[in-house]
């Protein structure tokens, strides 16, 4: 059996926050795209957004959306979420803003809880497929 290697794409746009470390924004390999877990970071400012959980599973999920535009997919694409809570307790919180994002059929998911750096209270991650 001979296998196509396809080449790695290394996905960024100034839409959504700038890698913090050691890692992309998002990755493009063949038709799937795998983003790298976000938070609610205004990518203008590159800052922390303090506040409800609300509001920092809305900018999240809007920082992925920005970065799977960017490589030419969109939330319908998504096949798999992970997603990483501070407190298990804004599950229903956050399960509210992500019904927005997403819609039937919905994708796979997983939810942990996780500690996280600093004041956030959600991190993301996903992988996308085109048709």
């Amino acid at each position: 059996m001979r296998y196509t290697i396809m080449p790695k794409q290394v996905i960024r746009t100034p839409n959504a926050p700038n890698p913090v470390g050691p890692y992309n924004q998002a990755i493009l390999a063949g038709n799937t795209a795998y983003v790298a877990g976000q938070g609610p970071i205004d990518p203008k400012t590159g800052k922390i957004i303090i506040g409800t959980i609300e509001e920092q599973t809305t900018l999240t999920l809007e920082n992925i959306k920005a970065i799977l535009d960017a490589a030419g997919f969109s939330m319908r694409d998504v096949v798999h979420v992970t997603t990483y809570l501070a407190d298990l307790g804004d599950f229903a919180k956050y399960n509210e803003i992500y019904k927005k994002y997403f819609e039937e059929p919905y994708p796979a998911r997983a939810t942990v809880g996780c500690q996280l750096l600093m004041h956030t209270f959600i991190e993301i991650a996903c992988i996308a497929v085109k048709d």
